[in-house]
């Protein structure tokens, strides 16, 4: 009997009650295909590679990450909780040592969803791997986690639940967003002021293949993830950069994907896009599988692969070298980054407008930071959806200081309840979320 070289954990929830509309790329048969070709090739009479039951996420695991408007139950369906439940039962396999890593094959996806929720957007309406990287740090005490985004589309809701954390490196390889969805996630994009550096978005061009994605993950992903040292690598294993997607521009191979994850060695993966069912799908996660378990993965070849067809162009291969640099130089900048960026006690405000394309709803946001050098900074942020509710949420980071505490419960307290219609509270270090 063949014996994967690293246990491997898997899990797979096709979710066959939840889609946008039967047509919808985002229905149950993105996972049915992949059910069936892993089921063909035997995965499962391979000694370590062993199969989990997804989990169920409570209100409250949804809660550490996201500030639902107007609650959890309203905007999710059982689908949903048990598509981040599937990540969290990779998360306890992994961090209980039951198994090496572990590859969460579950829908609906997550990562465009953000830290205040409305509705869905790109798919998204809560956010899979955040859930349980909050879950993570609360139950395992965890401190440092990098989460590597390669879907197709800037995970546009990671960065921003992340965005002022120092202590979760977020790395996003996406298509330019001048030219696909979400139209965000460019190297200036780096985190907030008490975090610069700690979100790096490398947007490609189209037509990016296997060379340039490996050659990003080569020359700036593995640098970087060497010098933060992380406790935990989480890849959100999107897989709509694949030569033959419906949505995409893009020039990935399932050995390309295979490879990444080879170089990668993330603890756990969760899917999240990827939208040509029978002709990408079954390959790339059978390649994954089989690189995470430390397996021979050379015979993971598409029909119609052609090599030569996805060679890419000398001026595609000069702007992914270019795009690197300039991400590599702003990481090595991010700590002066951060000390210009404000005086301690200070506050800085961003001004957002997100736009729920699956849900038409439009988003106005004002947050206020407070410019902090010893933790990632209380924030408010001031929420009006159309149609919708108009809400201030106030976030106290789970590494908080003890200004950033009291400055944060202060937002709270002297909220204007005749202003909003809920006021929410999220105090991660004592794992606490209220409303009034």
């Amino acid at each position: 009997m063949l014996t994967a070289l690293n246990k491997t954990g898997l899990v797979f929830f096709p979710a066959f009650d939840w889609a946008i509309d039967p047509t919808h790329p985002e229905r149950e048969e993105r996972l049915l295909y992949t059910q069936d070709q892993v089921m063909e090739e035997g995965i499962f009479d391979i000694n370590g590679i062993i199969e989990y039951k997804p989990d169920l996420v409570t209100h409250h695991d949804i809660q550490r990450a996201h500030f639902c408007v107007p609650d959890e139950k309203t905007i999710t369906t059982q689908s949903h909780l048990i598509s981040a439940g599937g990540a969290k039962a990779i998360a306890d396999a992994v961090l209980n040592k039951e198994v090496k890593n572990g590859f969460a094959l579950v829908r609906p996806p997550g990562h465009h969803s953000m830290r205040v929720s409305h509705g869905g957007r790109g798919f998204c309406h809560i956010n899979m791997e955040a859930i349980m990287v909050e879950y993570i740090r609360s139950q395992y005490g965890v401190k440092r986690i990098a989460i590597v985004d390669t879907d197709c589309h800037h995970g546009d809701g990671t960065n921003d639940i992340f965005w002022h954390d120092p202590d979760v490196l977020f790395i996003s390889l996406h298509q330019d967003g001048r030219t696909m969805y979400p139209g965000t996630g460019f190297p200036e994009e780096l985190g907030g002021p008490n975090a610069k550096g700690s979100n790096l978005n490398i947007p490609l061009p189209p037509g990016t293949s296997t060379q340039g994605y490996l050659y990003v993950i080569k020359n700036c992903v593995l640098p970087v993830l060497n010098e933060f040292k992380p406790d935990l690598i989480v890849n959100s294993a999107g897989q709509d950069n694949h030569y033959t997607d419906p949505l995409t521009n893009m020039n990935f191979s399932a050995q390309g994907y295979a490879k990444l994850t080879s170089l990668l060695k993330p603890d756990i993966a969760v899917l999240e896009g990827g939208y040509a069912i029978e002709g990408a799908l079954p390959y790339v996660n059978l390649g994954i599988i089989l690189a995470m378990a430390g397996l021979d993965y050379s015979g993971v070849v598409e029909p119609d692969y052609n090599p030569d067809r996805l060679r890419q162009s000398v001026s595609i291969t000069d702007k992914i070298k270019k795009t690197t640099n300039l991400v590599n130089s702003y990481w090595y900048q991010k700590n002066e980054l951060r000390l210009k960026a404000g005086k301690p006690g200070d506050f800085a405000v961003r001004h957002k407008e997100i736009f729920y394309d699956t849900d038409n709803i439009f988003e106005r946001q004002k947050e206020k930071v407070r410019i902090c050098q010893d933790c990632g900074g209380c924030f408010e942020i001031d929420s009006n959806a159309t149609p919708g509710r108009h809400i201030l949420a106030v976030h106290i980071p789970i590494n908080a200081c003890k200004a950033c505490s009291e400055a944060g419960y202060k937002f709270f307290d002297q909220a204007d309840k005749n202003k909003f219609d809920g006021v929410f509270l999220q105090d991660r270090p004592k794992d606490i979320y209220e409303i009034k």
